[in-house]
């Protein structure tokens, strides 16, 4: 019962990648090296469901306008802003300023008699 137990510790080896774990996986915003360019980049981009009501509600923004909407996602992350609402002439964006992602859009008439929940900021751009 005194007998004495040695453990001898295993070196730990790589797992061999199969093909399902080298691709590349796609996330709602695209895969992730779209993200790390974004993040490089320092633009914004759009999650799946802000594509959609872009798209339903026939919102578009240029060039211009993305340049501006990321001036102001900078300004609300060197604030501390982490969700925020952003209003850029007759649009509302929500947008996740960690991820420098769009979440939704709202053109002025689904402004009227709308509460904004979950954001703790907002700008006018």
């Amino acid at each position: 019962m005194s007998e004495r137990l040695t453990i001898i510790p295993q070196p730990l080896l790589p797992q061999a990648l199969n093909k399902a774990s080298r691709a590349t996986r796609q996330t709602p915003a695209g895969t992730f090296d779209q993200a790390l360019a974004r993040q490089m980049d320092n633009t914004v981009g759009f999650s799946r469901h802000a594509q959609d009501r872009m798209a339903s509600r026939g919102i578009r923004f240029s060039d211009s306008d993305l340049q501006r909407l990321s001036g102001a996602v900078d300004q609300v992350q060197a604030k501390g802003g982490r969700d925020s609402l952003v209003l850029m002439d007759n649009t509302a964006l929500v947008v996740s300023v960690k991820n420098r992602q769009v979440v939704t859009v709202m053109d002025q008439a689904q402004l009227k008699d709308n509460v904004f929940t979950h954001i703790d900021s907002a700008i006018i751009a």
